[in-house]
């Protein structure tokens, strides 16, 4: 069983999506192996994003997803990874079909309701930042 890793990040927060969004998750027939909110700061964005923390646009990324609780969660299910993303849709909610999650409630490249790995490696990686091994329950 594979697992991935995904954030629900400050819009779906604001938006109160958290539920609409796990639910079609787990009606893929996804688990949900660990979860925990919190405040995501400074220092963790700058690992998190470490691909474009020296870009001119990451102080709008840092601003947008410390302006708010998030919730940080690990599925796991059959070839989850790129299910989840297909169930998501493109990175830029105005490009994202209707019937996707980020078509029907996201609104730009950033304001996308949901951070999904885009890989194995990046799944790996990312669950290990942000949750011990005692953490997830599978």
């Amino acid at each position: 069983m594979e697992k991935t890793f995904i954030i629900l990040k400050p819009d779906c927060m604001e938006q109160g999506l958290a539920g609409k969004v796990l639910q079609r998750f787990e009606s893929e027939g996804f688990s949900i192996v660990a979860t925990k909110m919190t405040r995501l700061e400074s220092p963790i964005l700058r690992e998190h994003y470490a691909h474009v923390a020296n870009l001119p646009f990451f102080p709008d990324i840092e601003a947008f997803m410390s302006s708010r609780s998030v919730i940080m969660v690990a599925l796991q299910g059959d070839n989850v990874i790129q299910r989840v993303r297909d169930l998501l849709g493109p990175t830029d909610s105005t490009k994202a079909p209707a019937g996707t999650i980020r078509g029907d409630f996201g609104t730009d490249m950033m304001r996308n309701v949901v951070h999904a790995s885009d890989g194995p490696e990046t799944s790996a990686a990312e669950l290990k930042r942000f949750f011990k091994d005692d953490e997830i329950f599978a």
